[in-house]
């Protein structure tokens, strides 16, 4: 199967560990701490906005958002992310990885401070500005998806390609965290600052004016770990892969990568150019040859990212709900406006540092050991174990000596959602699909994912709600209630197990030999590692 393939490519394939491998990872990595980062700080944000901005005094309990506007704070900046992950996915393969990357950057930066300085005092103003803002946040964020994950990709070597990638997708879950930390400390400096009475004490006295700049600093931070990895971003040069196969350019190929690597490596114009000449895989996106060898791969990354997202973003966006439906946090009125984001934070952040971070370590650590396939079979196996566990005995875990114990079981969910296919959907799209088709083909992957968390944002909203009228929350008609919102979420995750044997195995195996890009006559050469590594600076 395998032909001729340039030695610019099997120097990377076969390349040692270097420092250029770690810097890439923090480069990229910065970009997805703050995708992170601002994509789920919204919910303690979401609650101070609801007692700020929609508290009546004349009713027992402190205001929430409006069912609408809720759906619209959670769900814009998804909408936006969709968007982006389409839109920068298609121009990276046109215009290239690195011209496309800096973009992306710059607009999430420049959303995450201007989100924080939404205009006016009144609801209607703040909304509709914030809402704008997140929506081309989300826009910036949806174009890192593609990008980060096909340059590092085509940076890596085959034998811990899956591992970089998976790092850079785990500062995700390092943003998660900060963002909890963020919020955790600026609520407690506040309200030890600005002490008021609980809203059942002292309906008027229980929101400070202060905690206005609460939710704003929350957004804004975002941007801080963007802007310094900005200069670094435009100093990466185009990768391999894309200036040798795409813009068959050779040379240009050979000498970015002889920097790179701290190794001599010859242009080879004319084989490139031989390549271009023999090979067949040179198909698009929308024709009969992509759909024979690639569709059923395509189907495989966007139903199992799309399944996944609509459980995983359920769950991290509600937490609040669910934490509350448990009775492990108070009921809002037994709290002042700046308490009660301190210890939604605390939940967020206890859940993100037992259950989430670990699990896209692990990820790191395994998947070039046990292989995608397992792990993100695994994955979704347990959290459907764990989803069932928590809804079938619901009533058992509400009871108050049993709290603990649902923490537990939801923190595993989490854990093996990070350490199963929210690390491995990322991952397989960056390696399957070929070169000139690879940015688009993960934009359009990680397109059906966010497709997955609007549905699970906009449905789980309303069907996590009470089936007693007198229980739901302001505005909101009744639901299907918490027990049975999980067992949906359960079969969801059944699903996924299903739809995971479309996706291929991509252990071990060079980019160009999952893809077929060296479909042509003749046996791929083996390079001789020695000569490579020998003159390589290994970390």
């Amino acid at each position: 199967m395998a032909g001729e393939q340039l030695g610019v490519l099997n120097a990377l394939d076969i390349a040692k560990t270097q420092l250029y491998h770690f810097t890439a990872i923090l480069i990229a990595g910065m970009g997805f701490f703050t995708d992170a980062y601002d994509l789920f700080c919204i919910p303690p944000v979401t609650k101070l906005l609801g007692r700020i901005y929609y508290t009546d005094l004349s009713k027992p309990k402190p205001g929430t958002l409006p069912p609408n506007i809720a759906a619209a704070v959670n769900g814009v900046a998804l909408c936006g992310t969709l968007a982006g992950q389409l839109f920068f996915g298609w121009l990276g393969d046109k215009l290239g990885r690195k011209k496309v990357y800096g973009i992306t950057l710059m607009l999430m930066v420049i959303c995450s401070i201007a989100s924080g300085l939404s205009f006016g005092k009144n609801p209607n103003a703040v909304i509709t500005t914030l809402c704008f803002f997140r929506f081309w946040l989300g826009f910036g964020i949806g174009g890192d998806y593609p990008l980060s994950a096909t340059i590092m990709s085509e940076y890596a070597n085959k034998k811990t390609r899956g591992a970089f990638i998976a790092a850079v997708f785990a500062m995700q879950g390092f943003g998660i965290l900060g963002g909890g930390i963020v919020a955790l400390i600026l609520s407690s400096a506040f309200d030890h600052q600005f002490k008021r009475p609980t809203y059942l004490e002292n309906r008027e006295q229980s929101l400070a004016p202060q905690a206005d700049y609460i939710w704003r600093i929350i957004l804004m931070v975002g941007a801080l770990p963007a802007i310094l990895t900005y200069y670094w971003r435009m100093k990466m040069p185009e990768t391999a892969r894309y200036t040798a196969l795409v813009e068959k350019n050779a040379k240009q190929a050979a000498s970015d990568m002889s920097k790179v690597l701290n190794v001599e490596l010859e242009a080879e114009e004319e084989k490139a150019a031989k390549l271009v000449m023999e090979t067949t895989n040179s198909f698009g996106l929308f024709t009969r040859e992509f759909a024979r060898r690639h569709g059923l791969h395509l189907l495989g990354t966007t139903s199992t990212w799309f399944l996944f997202d609509i459980a995983f973003y359920s769950q991290n966006l509600f937490q609040k709900d669910v934490f509350s439906a448990i009775g492990w946090l108070p009921a809002a009125e037994k709290m002042n406006a700046i308490h009660e984001v301190y210890r939604i934070a605390r939940a967020q952040t206890l859940i993100a540092l037992c259950g989430t971070v670990p699990g896209y370590w692990f990820t790191v650590a395994l998947i070039d050991h046990i292989g995608r396939f397992a792990i993100q079979m695994m994955g979704f196996f347990f959290m459907t174990v764990f989803m069932f566990a928590l809804a079938i005995p619901y009533n058992h875990w509400t009871k108050h000596s049993y709290r603990i114990g649902f923490l537990v079981m939801y923190s595993l969910t989490f854990f093996f959602s990070n350490f199963g296919p929210n690390a491995t959907t990322f991952v397989v799209p960056a390696e399957i699909f070929p070169a000139r088709l690879r940015s688009t083909c993960h934009g359009i992957s990680a397109a059906a994912g966010k497709a997955g968390a609007i549905v699970g944002a906009f449905g789980f909203l309303y069907a996590s709600q009470s089936t007693d009228p007198k229980k739901v929350d302001a505005g909101y008609p009744t639901g299907i209630g918490m027990k049975n919102a999980l067992i949906v979420l359960g079969v969801i995750n059944f699903f996924g197990i299903l739809f995971t044997f479309l996706v291929p195995e991509s252990k071990g195996k060079s980019l160009e030999e999952l893809t077929g890009e060296n479909e042509n006559e003749g046996n791929e050469p083996t390079a001789d590692p020695q000569a490579v590594s020998s003159r390589t600076v290994p970390v």
